[in-house]
C-alpha cells in the first residue's frame, strides 16, 4: 500500500470520527496520527486532505448532493459520505493526481472498510463530480499549502 493510500485511510477515520463525535478536526487527527507509526509526509496528507474537507464540507455537500440522484448526504452512511467528502475534496483540489487514480483508491477503500455496494456506490458519484475538476481552483504543491509528495 501506498503513502497516500494510508494518508486517505487516515484521513477517512479521522473524518469519521469527527463526524460521529464532533471532535474538533486538529484533536481528532492527532489522536489518529498518534496511535499509528506514519511517516511525515503521511501525516502531512493526510492533515491536508482532512483540514480541507473540513474546511470545504458545505460546498463538497452541495456538490455530491446535486449529482447523488435521489440521495441526501445525512441519508448516507457515515464511512461513505465521509469517503465521498474527502475524495471530492481530493478530485476538485489536487490536480497532480490523476481523477481515474483518486476514484480507484476510493472504491478500494470503500470495498475495504464499507460494502462491495458502496464501492459502486462511491464510483458512481465520483465519477460525476471529476467533470467538476477546475484547473484554476485547486491548490498545488507550490501554494505552500501542501509541502508532502508521496505517490499514488
Amino acid at each position: 500500500m501506498g503513502a497516500r493510500r494510508k494518508a486517505r485511510e487516515f484521513a477517512l477515520q479521522a473524518l469519521y470520527l469527527i463526524d460521529i463525535t464532533q471532535l474538533p478536526p486538529e484533536k481528532a487527527l492527532r489522536g489518529i496520527l498518534y496511535v499509528n507509526k506514519i511517516e511525515e509526509r503521511t501525516k502531512s496528507f493526510a492533515r491536508w486532505l482532512t483540514m480541507g474537507t473540513v474546511e470545504h464540507k458545505a460546498d463538497l455537500d452541495e456538490i455530491i448532493t446535486s449529482v447523488a440522484t435521489n440521495w441526501e448526504i445525512k441519508r448516507m452512511a457515515v464511512l461513505d459520505r465521509n469517503l465521498l467528502r474527502l475524495c471530492a475534496y481530493e478530485l476538485l483540489h489536487e490536480l497532480e493526481t490523476p481523477a481515474s487514480v483518486i476514484i480507484d483508491e476510493a472504491v478500494e477503500i470503500a470495498k475495504t472498510f464499507s460494502t462491495d455496494d458502496s464501492g459502486k456506490f462511491v464510483n458512481g458519484i465520483l465519477d460525476k463530480i471529476k467533470s467538476k475538476r477546475n484547473p484554476a481552483g485547486a491548490r498545488s504543491k507550490s501554494d505552500g499549502k501542501r509541502e508532502d509528495t508521496p505517490n499514488a
